[in-house]
């Protein structure tokens, strides 16, 4: 098991920045190698409900685990490479929302993967998506 933290400031109201998270149908756009996501059984505000991401082939089941609009969102997700919680906090700071995310890991190979996600800041990591995601909302909140 690996702990890994980010990050980030969006100058965006945290209702907005917690909307475009949630929307299933957004993931391509900032998280790097996710083709589509969907198939939510339930609602992407009841803790239960499911929903499936995939990178090409490889399906990502998630299940919520707690949520509170727009304020907090905990999931669990899981494939052969990566597979763990994610917790995310959204806060009010300024004119924005700091975004604070919390990846742990499950089991060996997840948190070698987490650790090479965990380095840098390339497209395809975690600090990269934080990054990607801090753009997109800003762009449309401009």
């Amino acid at each position: 098991m690996a702990t890994f933290r980010i990050s980030t400031l969006v100058a965006a109201p945290p209702e907005q920045v917690f909307a475009t998270w949630t929307d299933l149908d957004r993931y391509p756009e900032w998280i790097g190698g996710v083709t589509r996501a969907g198939d939510l059984v339930g609602s992407i505000d009841e803790p239960g409900s499911r929903y499936t991401v995939w990178f090409g082939r490889m399906a990502s089941p998630t299940e919520i685990l707690e949520v509170e609009r727009p304020r907090h969102i905990r999931t669990r997700f899981g494939n052969a490479i990566l597979k763990g919680e994610s917790d995310v906090t959204f806060t009010a700071e300024g004119n924005g929302t700091r975004i604070n995310q919390v990846f742990i890991t499950r089991g060996f190979i997840a948190g070698i993967f987490g650790r090479l996600f965990s380095m840098g800041s390339y497209k395809g990591s975690f600090r990269g998506e934080l990054e990607t995601f801090r753009r997109l909302v800003e762009s449309e909140t401009a």
